[in-house]
């Protein structure tokens, strides 16, 4: 008598989005149009602004390929977590490290960040199995004295969540968005609102008061911070907030671990930024806890589901793909945006769109925050291990001791030390990598080299939600940092196009590339800005006339590339008007971000002093607030990012002003459309920064200093051109 074996339940599903086919199909045709143009331009290079466009639409034409990766394998997933009992058990489900991650009190105030712990730990998975490792790298008393209160107040908010089923986990975003009466809800938020207003009034006063310390192990953790102590020089501080053996939430619940850790820092050894915060919390992790899964979450991004870690182990339970697993990226979402999305800061594409396309691919790029590794993948591939030297840090570890032992405790002060990674492999072919200020673009590539694959899943409602830039300034500057850090990864061993293609394939490469070249696009941005434009005021044609076959070229490479990305955008649940915002935003970032950038990257590799790192403020200021959530733009920063930006609206105003009137005095409105359409594209893309720079009186205006100095930048280009054109 034969027996069969009965079919494994479905956990999850994938499948090509139908629109494969027709990309794929276009991509064949734009290709045969960007041949065509590159041969109009090789044929007319002895024109004297030629060669400018040649170059311009060369880089185009490469970010267009690298693009066009994203959409030849697009696919989208669903998961089945109600089949998740039937492969594995609750008790057998893995434990967890979540790392979360913050650096100043001031721009990341602790509040938010505790709020964002407090979400994590409410998670619907078994209590025991969950730990939350928060790494203050700025060393602040505050930020601990915020997670101590945020410890006593779990054991009440956990119950609350678990007992009426809440959804949405973040105290903050309950009783903000809430409605519904829950049993008990109103004596919690009174709770919450003391715990908040104490926290805020002792980060308003830079100092803890003695009548809120009121446990001995409360005095003894703020006791370390003494005259000596510095954010930039300190001892090892780990703190354990919550011990899961040891205590219960008010219905005798075992509750998550909680820990604190502040690294030590030196001055006399390097300390890697972030990604030198996560190895420490990798090390510090394995030997307190060693779970097989590690979540890292920024500071400011909080869960918006509680069934999340279920629908991660839908693929993470699936023994088929499970050997060579890497990570599960969920989408970066964002509350609070507002209808318009003026700074396109949703980042629809870098978060949602391009990851569905590598994801019929090797995987999506890391992208720092929603992110469920396997422990074993910072240690070497799949089938070539890089172990560390200390055995109690291997991922196979198992850890049994309680973790407020004092060997345990001990061995977590020693990984922590400033000098530990001293002649060793971390940061280089173990943990995060370093070398770069986008650590988590650098990690995921590494790893995805080393034989690893990711699996991006894209849940209808958010698995997690973040603050975003509210000002222009705040949204241009994280875009800066993060070029210098992709320029970083170009100009090293690790560039995508060469190492990438070689252990990734070459449209994995080209799919990292489109990430790392960023800043190229704003020499094609500078150029289609400026050349045009003067060249109008000089009453020269750049572009062939209507009447010719060049120009339906023209017309299909512009009108099909925006068309397409459109489309994109609109299918990922995007409004056209978001759209725009994007494609004006792509515009700014060009003469902004991008532009300086690679300027400071490159004043960086000649050895010139810069900036360097700076935290994104998370700071909410109620006038700004107004602002953007009715749309307006906020100019009030005198930065100099500003100055091409807005020179490049003062110069497209006054070439379309030229145009009109040689149109009107009977020019060639053939040749000179193209330029007359380009003009007035970068006159309605540039409304915002007029408005900024004429009329507003709000303290969101275009500063004098930065309108001026514009002014007299165009007025001079347009000067120069005029004489020459004279002469």
């Amino acid at each position: 008598m034969s027996t069969t074996t009965p079919p494994s339940p479905l956990l999850h599903t994938t499948h090509l989005l139908r629109r494969t086919t027709l990309n794929r199909i276009f991509a064949v045709l734009y290709a045969l149009a960007i041949l065509a143009l590159i041969h109009h331009h090789l044929h007319n290079l002895h024109h004297s602004t030629t060669p400018f466009f040649f170059i311009a639409d060369l880089i185009l034409a490469f970010m267009w390929t690298t693009t066009t990766s994203f959409r030849l394998y697009p696919t989208d997933r669903k998961v089945f977590p109600e089949n998740l009992e039937q492969v594995l058990e609750k008790k057998d489900f893995p434990a967890m490290d979540i790392f979360i991650c913050t650096a100043d009190p001031y721009k990341e105030p602790p509040m938010n960040v505790a709020n964002t712990a407090l979400s994590l730990m409410a998670y619907d998975y078994p209590p025991e199995k969950i730990s939350v490792y928060v790494s203050d790298d700025g060393g602040s008393e505050l930020t601990l004295f915020a997670f101590f209160e945020a410890a006593k107040f779990a054991k009440i908010w956990l119950p609350f969540c678990r007992d009426n089923n809440v959804v949405d986990r973040c105290p903050e975003a309950f009783f903000r968005s809430n409605d519904v009466a829950f049993s008990g809800s109103a004596d919690i938020k009174v709770m919450y609102e003391k715990m908040k207003m104490k926290v805020e009034s002792v980060v308003d006063r830079g100092s803890i008061d003695a009548e809120y310390i009121t446990t001995e192990d409360e005095r003894k953790a703020f006791d370390r911070w003494d005259k000596e102590f510095t954010r930039n020089h300190h001892p090892t501080v780990i703190q354990v907030l919550l011990e899961s053996g040891q205590e219960k939430d008010m219905k005798g619940h075992p509750m998550p671990n909680l820990i604190y850790v502040s690294r030590e820092k030196n001055k006399a050894y390097p300390h890697n930024f972030k990604a030198g915060a996560l190895n420490t919390m990798l090390r510090v992790s394995a030997v307190m806890t060693n779970a097989p899964i590690v979540l890292t979450q920024d500071c400011d991004m909080y869960s918006n589901d509680p069934k999340t870690p279920q629908r991660m182990l839908c693929f993470y339970a699936d023994q088929s793909i499970r050997h060579n697993l890497g990570y599960i990226q969920f989408p970066q979402r964002f509350h609070g945006i507002n209808k318009a999305d003026i700074y396109a800061s949703e980042y629809k594409r870098l978060y949602v769109i391009n990851p569905g396309g590598m994801d019929g691919l090797k995987g999506p790029c890391y992208v720092g925050s929603g992110c469920f590794f396997v422990r074993r993948s910072f240690f070497g591939g799949p089938s070539s291990p890089e172990l560390p030297e200390a055995r109690h840090l291997w991922p196979e570890y198992v850890v049994k001791m309680p973790i407020r032992s004092h060997q345990v405790l001990d061995s977590a002060h020693e990984v922590a030390r400033s000098n530990y990674e001293n002649n060793t492999t971390w940061g280089s072919k173990m943990g995060f990598r370093y070398g770069s200020l986008s650590e988590d673009f650098n990690t995921g590539l590494q790893q995805h080299c080393s034989g690893w694959k990711s699996i991006f899943f894209h849940p209808r409602r958010p698995a997690f939600l973040g603050d975003l830039p509210i000002t222009l300034y705040d949204a241009l500057n994280q875009n800066r940092r993060w070029c210098i850090g992709l320029l970083e990864v170009v100009f090293s061993k690790h560039n995508p196009l060469t190492y990438g293609s070689r252990f990734m394939g070459p449209l994995m490469g080209l799919a990292y590339a489109n990430n790392a070249y960023w800043p190229i696009l704003s020499i094609p941005i500078f150029i289609y800005s400026f050349v045009p434009q003067l060249a109008l005021i000089n009453g020269v044609s750049v572009f062939p006339e209507v009447s010719s076959c060049w120009f339906i070229l023209y017309a299909f490479l512009f009108l099909g590339a925006n068309v397409q990305d459109c489309l994109d955008y609109v299918l990922a649940r995007g409004t056209f008007q978001q759209w725009w915002n994007d494609q004006r935003i792509w515009h700014i970032r060009g003469l902004s971000s991008f532009l300086f950038g690679f300027i400071e990257f490159s004043m960086k590799r000649l050895g010139i002093a810069s900036k360097g790192f700076h935290v994104t403020s998370k700071v909410i200021d109620n006038e700004q607030s107004k602002r953007y959530n009715n749309g307006i733009f906020e100019f009030g920063v005198p930065s100099p990012m500003f100055v091409p930006v807005a020179t490049a609206a003062i110069v497209n105003l006054v070439a379309f002003v030229f145009g009109i009137l040689q149109i009107l005095k009977g020019g060639n409105m053939n040749g000179l459309f193209g330029q007359m359409f380009l003009s007035c594209f970068g006159l309605v893309n540039s409304w915002p920064i007029y408005e900024a720079m004429l009329w507003r009186t709000d303290n969101g205006k275009m500063p004098r200093v930065i309108s001026v100095n514009s002014t007299l930048v165009a007025l001079t280009l347009c000067t120069v051109v005029l004489l020459v054109t004279s002469a």
